[in-house]
């Protein structure tokens, strides 16, 4: 099999489709075809793969301007090929670990904060109707 590298999209679009349908975003060669796709991923990933779809961007035209007589250059991204692979039910792959991580941690920090002002909050009023 050839050697393709499988980019996964970190965007916060990407992330919700991972969490909601188990749907994961990959950006993949143009040249590359779906079956191709599947094979990869249980290839490097050891998961089953349920479906495949693909997407072709066209990469934007853009003008850069280069001083104050208004010389431009113009130029355009270079297109590229998306991939979104539904897994089977149950297996995830470990690309957002580090962000569910921190969302944990956030949650402890926020309860931890809230025990803080409402036994300070209690202890204020207990002392003032004193």
């Amino acid at each position: 099999m050839k050697n393709i590298n499988l980019k996964p999209r970190i965007s916060e679009k990407a992330y919700g489709l991972s969490q909601t349908s188990n749907t994961y975003v990959f950006d993949v060669p143009l040249s590359t075809n779906k079956q191709t796709i599947s094979e990869i991923v249980t290839e490097q990933f050891e998961v089953g793969v349920m479906s495949v779809r693909t997407t072709n961007i066209k990469g934007k035209s853009k003008t850069t301007y280069l001083n104050k007589r208004g010389k431009h250059v113009k130029g355009s991204r270079s297109d590229f090929k998306k991939a979104y692979v539904t897994l089977i039910k149950g297996a995830s792959l470990p690309i957002f670990a580090a962000e569910e991580e921190a969302e944990d941690k956030a949650k402890k920090a926020a309860e931890k904060a809230d025990k803080k002002t409402k036994t300070k909050r209690f202890g204020r009023a207990k002392k003032d109707a004193e």
